[in-house]
């Protein structure tokens, strides 16, 4: 039998959370599971009605996307948990090419390549995901900024359970953080060198609105970590 995906898409007043919805249940891969984790949202709910039938529908109080995607990871039900921002699209192909890539492997973490869609679903950049030519170079690029596109990635749930969740204190960089933990614990951060997420850029969108903020945050996490990521590289091969 396959293993179960649970999809998690962590909605707060989002527009395009019924394109999101409708491209997790649009997966050819059968045995999943779409979680939508309603963080405290004011409006747009109403776009979610129609699939409320075929999702599970978690509420809660506003708290940002962490604990959104935490609260959304302890109720999956499956062996992988895969994150979808509820104004980017999984393409048709996306659960039933990781896992196979995954399950190949052994992997318990994994991230693919992305194309860039605009607000009409328009593709501005196609293979936009950044290429590593080994591990170590990854890590490197980790060392100074998230090179990971958050949608991109699918887990296991135990590994999450392991390493621990991602850091609620933390409103935007809260995936980079959790990424630099996992490589420091020595799991490998295995790539999939598939377009299989679009990924939407667009005016409202966080990373725009609050890019400054962003910025100082990922600096603070990066120079927290960055001792015991400098140790971590000078002992890996080339």
């Amino acid at each position: 039998m396959t293993p179960k995906v649970s999809i998690i898409i962590p909605f707060y007043n989002d527009p395009y959370i019924g394109q999101a919805i409708e491209s997790a249940l649009g997966q050819s891969y059968g045995n999943i599971e779409v979680i939508v984790v309603d963080d405290g949202s004011t409006s747009n709910q109403h776009l979610i009605a129609p699939y409320l039938h075929r999702i599970v529908y978690l509420g809660k109080a506003n708290a940002g996307t962490a604990s959104a995607l935490n609260y959304g990871i302890q109720a999956a039900s499956g062996k992988y948990v895969a994150w979808l921002s509820s104004d980017d699209r999984f393409y048709p192909d996306k659960v039933n090419n990781q896992v196979i890539f995954m399950e190949s492997v052994g992997a318990q973490i994994s991230h693919t390549d992305y194309d860039v869609i605009n607000e009409h679903n328009a593709i501005t950049q196609y293979r936009a995901g950044l290429k590593y030519p080994t591990a170590k170079a990854f890590i490197q690029a980790l060392r100074l900024g998230c090179p990971v596109n958050g949608c991109t990635v699918m887990m296991t749930k135990k590994i999450v359970e392991e390493i621990g969740y991602f850091n609620p204190g933390l409103p935007y960089t809260h995936d980079y953080e959790l990424w630099i933990r996992m490589v420091l614990c020595r799991i490998d951060f295995h790539y999939l060198n598939e377009p299989l997420t679009a990924y939407r850029r667009h005016t409202n969108m966080g990373t725009v609105r609050h890019f400054d903020r962003i910025m100082d945050e990922a600096g603070s996490v990066n120079r927290a970590f960055a001792p015991l990521m400098d140790a971590l590289i000078a002992q890996l091969p080339d």
